[in-house]
């Protein structure tokens, strides 16, 4: 049944109002909980499906959403993104990708187009060259939420992990192995750079909590997160005088570089330099070793992303802005503890994914 099915006809079956089904089908306004269920039950009998061009064109909507991210060939936002076209395309929404290079006058250009807008009804954003105070700049009337390292200042809603307890987590994870010359890559010591500030918070945390010293010349900078940063700065720390044991890469593109100068310096991984990288792309699964990763919860961040700016687009009235916090786990692999120990440890390391946390601006 399902494409000549009609809003009256779920009505009919459920005995209730076209108005009812309609609210319980877009989540309009609050419903009894048996109604509900009632409702729901009579279109999954009758196989309803809502029409939403129909429905977006009277509220005066487009039915496309944004995604503007800084990369697109960097992994983790395309499997980022594939989660989360895969989640607005549930909810009869089309997805719109704009690429920025991490261009700020490009970025503030996205966020000021307003009421101008014709092609989306709202922005899932990442930005890369905007510090946390260009984004006041924004049209207030855009629905936005942000990815990444900026704090909500009310009027949207911030999606992110906990960075500094990430990377304090994995510096220790080096520290209870014995390593006790451990190297950062990836430090960005600028305006923009607040991801990469957190993470090196989160390194000097581990090192202060076992009460070892930070090696400063063992913190190397790099202007992005990606495979030749990682092999340069690796090539860098080996030619220290007293090069590292261990390095924690800022994301696993820095870490599968750095693997790539480890051996062909002859090096062994992790027997002499154990190393850890962050975001759990794909990638590092199937290097040669497999990588040690910070995971963030990808499907969950898509997935929040999307429900919280369909949110923001049908609300009639002004949605609060929430910092919400995603889950991430440490999955220990062969680059920290070799290969049986690796697979091991990262089946015992898998655990069920928990809800995101919430808290209101």
């Amino acid at each position: 049944m399902g494409r000549g099915v009609t809003l009256r006809d779920v009505a009919d079956r459920a005995g209730v109002s076209s108005r009812t089904v309609s609210n319980v089908v877009n989540g309009y306004a609050p419903v009894a909980e048996a109604t509900r269920a009632r409702v729901q039950q009579a279109v999954d009998e009758l196989g309803y499906r809502p029409n939403v061009l129909a429905r977006n064109l009277a509220a005066g909507r487009s039915g496309q959403i944004a995604v503007v991210v800084p990369y697109l060939d960097t992994p983790y936002f395309s499997e980022l993104l594939q989660g989360i076209i895969r989640a607005a395309r549930i909810q009869g929404y089309n997805v719109l990708i704009d690429q920025t290079d991490g261009d700020a006058e490009h970025e503030k250009l996205f966020l000021s187009r307003g009421s101008e807008r014709l092609l989306f009804d709202g922005v899932i954003f990442s930005p890369l060259g905007l510090a946390q105070a260009d984004l006041a700049g924004r049209d207030p009337s855009l629905p936005l939420v942000v990815l990444g390292e900026r704090v909500s200042d009310g009027g949207f809603d911030h999606i992110g992990i906990e960075d500094v307890t990430a990377s304090r987590e994995a510096t220790e994870h080096l520290i209870g192995l014995g390593r006790r010359r451990i190297a950062a890559i990836g430090d960005q010591p600028y305006r923009t750079g607040e991801a990469a500030q957190l993470r090196t918070r989160g390194f000097r945390l581990a090192h202060e909590r076992a009460g070892l010293p930070v090696h400063e010349e063992l913190i190397v900078s790099t202007p992005r997160f990606n495979r030749s940063d990682g092999a340069a700065a690796m090539a860098h720390l080996l030619d220290l005088a007293e090069p590292p044991d261990a390095v924690f890469c800022y994301s696993d593109l820095v870490a599968l570089g750095a693997l790539r100068t480890l051996a062909s310096r002859g090096l062994r991984v992790p027997e002499d330099v154990a190393v850890v990288g962050y975001d759990d792309i794909e990638d590092g699964r199937y290097a040669n070793p497999s990588v040690t990763t910070i995971s963030p919860d990808k499907k969950l961040i898509a997935e929040t992303a999307v429900e919280r700016l369909l949110n923001r687009i049908t609300s009639s009235t002004p949605v609060p802005g929430q910092e919400i916090r995603a889950p991430h786990r440490l999955i220990v692999r062969e680059s920290t503890v070799g290969r049986e120990a690796g697979q091991a440890g990262q089946a015992a390391r898998e655990v069920p994914r928990q809800p995101a946390e919430e808290g209101r601006h």
